[in-house]
């Protein structure tokens, strides 16, 4: 038997309807499946931990210092009973040979009475070129001026050490030469002392003073009107001349 169609059904008229009743059905069964919760049973799990001496703190180490416990107090002494003596001892007293301290000083004091103080005057010394009257060497007596017996001084001085020059012959042995420069004081009797020489060598300074030693005693110089003694100085050369 053949099925039969009705020529005036309309067979896509309800179609859109299906099409938004099946999309409202998949969409609440997609949302109900969200909202289901699934439980499971939670898996314990046990954890081991293992301390370790690479986790131990580091701890400072304090020095305790202890003190020494002070010491206990002295104890009370024991009573002393004293007993007097009932014999008595006569003290024997030594008495010191020696003088005291007072009694030598008693003995020591002199009066200042007794004591002779003797005042001892320095004696001036007037350099050369300074001085008021100067010395007058033998030969000079009969100049005037002081600027002519100071320049006859000079001059008698150079002669005398010209005449008695003589070289020393261990210094002409060993080439020795030079400069000695020479001071020397006439004091207030006219005669040559304090002698002083600087040079090159201890032969020539012998020699130097050896000649200004045996200068004559001249007439002494004056300061304010008494003799005083006078500070000379003058160089002596040590030459040595080839033939």
């Amino acid at each position: 038997m053949k099925p039969k169609k009705n020529p005036n059904a309309e067979i896509g008229r309800n179609s859109s309807l299906y099409f938004m009743i099946g999309l409202t059905s998949v969409l609440f069964i997609t949302w109900q499946s969200f909202e289901v919760k699934f439980y499971e049973e939670d898996s314990k799990v046990s954890e081991v931990v293992q301390l370790t001496d690479d986790l131990k703190e580091d701890v400072p180490v304090t020095e305790i210092i202890r003190t020494t416990p002070p010491p206990p107090p002295p104890s009370a002494p024991d009573v002393i009973e004293i007993v007097e003596d009932v014999e008595e001892v006569e003290e024997t007293i030594i008495e010191s040979t020696e003088s005291s301290q007072e009694t030598f000083i008693e003995d020591a004091v002199v009066s200042i009475d007794d004591v002779d103080v003797e005042e001892v005057e320095e004696e001036e010394v007037v350099p050369f070129a300074v001085i008021e009257y100067v010395p007058v060497f033998p030969g000079c007596e009969s100049l005037q001026t002081q600027a002519e017996r100071k320049e006859c001084f000079n001059r008698k001085v150079q002669e005398h050490i010209k005449e008695n020059f003589s070289y020393p012959p261990a210094a002409l042995e060993m080439g020795i030469s030079g400069r000695v420069y020479l001071q020397f004081v006439i004091d207030s009797n006219g005669r040559v002392t304090d002698i002083q020489k600087r040079g090159p060598d201890k032969l020539l300074e012998k020699e130097a003073e050896r000649i200004i030693a045996s200068l004559p005693k001249v007439k002494p110089g004056e300061q304010r009107g008494k003799p005083v003694s006078v500070k000379y100085s003058i160089p002596i050369n040590f030459i040595m001349q080839n033939n």
